[in-house]
């Protein structure tokens, strides 16, 4: 069904955390080998995928999954997370936050596809999808 929306080359934008916590909100599970199965089929074996996560450096069951998305085709973009302590609570807070990384992206390799996907529960990226429309370049959001 997607390959009714999308055009010549695919590049496909995928903001792990959002989703992630979304996949969680909605009691779903996204099984990553199979997405990539579905979006090489209906947009074609070019199609590139990026997914963009901040990682937990001694997080070994974080690698393996991060592994599994590599050995599956995914394009990784990733960052060590940072632990900050909260000054009211004490609690300690993990950031990793790669949507700039993801926004740039975007634009930067706009001359490289025709279609854009971008899965996302970040309503940030209105700016990038804006300038990608003005590029001439057709682009799907999901915003969670």
């Amino acid at each position: 069904m997607l390959h009714q929306f999308v055009k010549d080359r695919v590049y496909v934008f995928i903001d792990a955390e959002n989703v992630f916590y979304s996949q969680r909100t909605l009691g779903w599970k996204i099984s990553y080998q199979k997405l990539m199965s579905y979006l090489k089929k209906e947009c074609g074996d070019e199609t590139k995928c990026f997914i963009y996560k901040g990682v937990d450096e001694f997080n070994t069951g974080q690698r393996k999954f991060l592994d599994m998305l590599e050995i599956n085709g995914y394009i990784l973009r990733t960052k060590v997370v940072k632990r900050i302590k909260d000054r009211k609570s004490g609690k300690e807070e993990w950031k990793g936050n790669l949507d700039m990384e993801l926004a740039f992206e975007m634009d930067d390799t706009k001359e490289k596809y025709d279609t854009a996907v971008l899965s996302s529960g970040d309503s940030d990226f209105a700016v990038p999808i804006d300038r990608i429309k003005k590029a001439g370049k057709r682009i799907m959001s999901q915003i969670h």
